[in-house]
């Protein structure tokens, strides 16, 4: 069995079918999806319902990333303004509407809030953002910061990252995958397919380190 984790996605739907043909998915790989799924680009809802229909053939974990928390938001507590000038407004528009939350199909939404805030395994640790860098994996956890979890950024930076394994993330676009002992990055832009070293969509295939990318398609 192989773990393969995607990349933010956010919103590009036609890309992550490009990435997903390419990937030769086995029957008992293990999708894990880094979170942001939702804003700024042309079909948030189209990708929902594609994780949707990937669920159905894989074994799939979705993790939650800093959008899905800012839809949440919205949703729970009106924070309109915070959500659209990151990216809620192009989400609202690919449901039909805009500044009206109801047209968010009740599926969609209970699947927002069921995803997860990381997933651990005996070699990896998965997060959207990053933890720490001056805290053990155990600590950052032991902490429970959900901020962490999500905005984190102060490990791409960091040497000497005292993680007991490999931690796997995304949320901050670099134009190649970061790829060090104790750091995976696997952001590559893919919605800021104008920036001349961004619009990547990336995978890779764990334990072996096996990179996926595939350009935007509009």
């Amino acid at each position: 069995m192989s773990l393969i984790a995607i990349g933010d996605v956010h919103g590009c739907a036609l890309t992550l079918d490009a990435l997903i043909r390419s990937l030769d998915i086995q029957a008992d790989d293990h999708l894990v999806f880094i979170g942001d799924y939702i804003d700024r680009g042309p079909d948030s809802k189209g990708v929902i319902d594609r994780l949707f229909a990937l669920r159905e053939k894989h074994t799939c974990t979705f993790l939650r990333g800093n959008h899905e928390e800012l839809m949440l938001g919205y949703l729970d507590d009106g924070e309109y303004d915070l959500w659209a000038i990151n990216g809620g407004v192009a989400t609202l528009e690919s449901y039909g509407a805009v500044g009206n939350g109801s047209v968010i199909p009740d599926e969609h939404v209970e699947f927002i809030r069921e995803t997860k805030m990381y997933l651990e395994t005996d070699e990896f640790f998965f997060v959207h953002a990053g933890l720490k860098p001056g805290l053990t994996i155990v600590e950052n956890l032991e902490a429970g910061d959900e901020k962490v979890f999500l905005w984190e950024r102060g490990h791409l930076k960091a040497t000497d990252l005292p993680w007991e394994k490999t931690v796997v993330c995304g949320h901050t676009p670099v134009s190649e995958p970061m790829d060090t002992e104790k750091l995976i990055n696997i952001d590559t832009g893919c919605v800021f397919y104008t920036h001349p070293s961004l619009g990547h969509l990336t995978a890779v295939r764990l334990p072996e380190r096996r990179y996926f990318r595939i350009p935007f398609v509009g």
